[in-house]
Order: C-alpha cells, then sequence, then structure tokens
C-alpha cells in the first residue's frame, strides 16, 4: 500500500479529493514564482518535476546529509506542521546575487551578512507565497511563524527545526526555478498536521471547488 491509498485509507479522504493535493502543491509554486518576480525581478518561473506523498523514512533518505540552505517556518493555523525550504548553497548564492550583485563571500564557501539578509528575505517571500498558495486550494487561511535562514548538514536543519515532526507522511516537492540569467534547483517539505489537513480536504465540495481548480489549473497549463 503506498502512501496515497495509506492516507485515504486511514483518514477515510474521498478519493477524488486526493487530485486536491497536487493542486495544492501547483498553486504553491506558482504563487512562489509570482513572489520572486516581485522581488528580484528574475522573469522566473517554477517549473515542478515531481510531487510526493512520502514516508518519514522514505523522507530522511531522500534528504539525505549533505550541507544545504534550509529555510523553514511553522504553521500556526491548521493543517499546522513545518514547510522546509531546501536549496543547494551555490544554487542559493545565485538567488542572493539577484538582488546584491558583487557581493560575495565565495572564497570561504559560506555566506556573507548581506548574503544571508537577502536569502532570508527571499525564504521570507517564497515561504508566504507558498502557504499563500495552499490556503488559496483550502479555500482558509493559514497563519505562520517568522522563515528561519539555516546551513549546514541537513540534520542539523532539522534539529534547528525542531526535530523530525511525529507524522508519517510527508508531502514532497521537487522542483526548479527556472530564470533567464539563472537555473535553482528547490526542495518542498511540507510536514502538516495530517489528520488537521483531512479536516480541511474534507470540507471541499468536489463538484464545485475542485472542478473549478481544475479548470483553472488545465487554462494555465495551455498558456
Amino acid at each position: 500500500m503506498d502512501s496515497i491509498d495509506q492516507l485515504d485509507e486511514s483518514m477515510k479522504v474521498d478519493v477524488r479529493k486526493l487530485e486536491v493535493f497536487n493542486k495544492i502543491s501547483k498553486e504553491g509554486s506558482r504563487q512562489v514564482a509570482d513572489s520572486l518576480n516581485q522581488m528580484t525581478g528574475l522573469d522566473a518561473e517554477i517549473e515542478v518535476a515531481k510531487i510526493n506523498l512520502l514516508h518519514m523514512d522514505d523522507v530522511k533518505t531522500h534528504l539525505g546529509d549533505e550541507k544545504k540552505v534550509g529555510i523553514f517556518v511553522e504553521l500556526t493555523d491548521p493543517p499546522n506542521g513545518y514547510v522546509l525550504f531546501v536549496l543547494d548553497p551555490a544554487d542559493s548564492k545565485q538567488l542572493a546575487q539577484s538582488m546584491i550583485p558583487g557581493d560575495s563571500d565565495s572564497e570561504s564557501g559560506g555566506f556573507s551578512d548581506m548574503e544571508r539578509s537577502a536569502i532570508q528575505e527571499i525564504g521570507n517571500i517564497m515561504t508566504s507565497g507558498y502557504i499563500d498558495g495552499w490556503a488559496n486550494v483550502l479555500d482558509t487561511t493559514i497563519g505562520m511563524g517568522t522563515p528561519t535562514f539555516t546551513y549546514g548538514p541537513t540534520h542539523a536543519i532539522i534539529e534547528k527545526m525542531g526535530g523530525w515532526p511525529d507524522e508519517d507522511i510527508v508531502f514532497v516537492l521537487d522542483s526548479e526555478i527556472l530564470a533567464p540569467s539563472t537555473d535553482v534547483d528547490l526542495t518542498v517539505y511540507t510536514f502538516p498536521q495530517i489528520h488537521d489537513l483531512v479536516e480541511l480536504v474534507k470540507q471541499i465540495d468536489i463538484d464545485t471547488d475542485v472542478g473549478v481548480d481544475t479548470v483553472a489549473d488545465e487554462s494555465l497549463s495551455n498558456n
């Protein structure tokens, strides 16, 4: 039994509503691209390579333990939990340079104060846009804390986030930020409280909310 089947079985979600999870991630990605464009002028697009529901053990393997840049934020309203953005350090520098050309700490392999500040600000915009995308599809409002910038081995990033959440299933979105000046790989790990998320999904009217989203999604994909 895969993760989606297990989610359906354990939480009794109408299987037709599972498509909502794809729409949530796609809408979140679109919001991230729009927010980045407004802030950096990159003319960026988000290409969603893969959206998966993974077991926590599989997520630990997927995340690995290399040095990464992590930006995490706590959700203060249902579905609660955390959202973690993970980027390669070199890609993070590229994003920072789009805002502060010429300021770099490349010789040390770390980040200058200005680069950290730029990445933090980009993280604020990306997390806000991504969570707004979730809220739009779920027809709710989702509050969040202050996004936190971290840099180091991924296990240390998770520790700063408060450790591995006590949930079995994680949403993992592998995507790429495409822009004329740079391509940046971005992975988003969403650790919701599954019960809270399912309660929100159960409130969605399949014949209206999901149908409208489907039409919107198809029209966007055809542009």
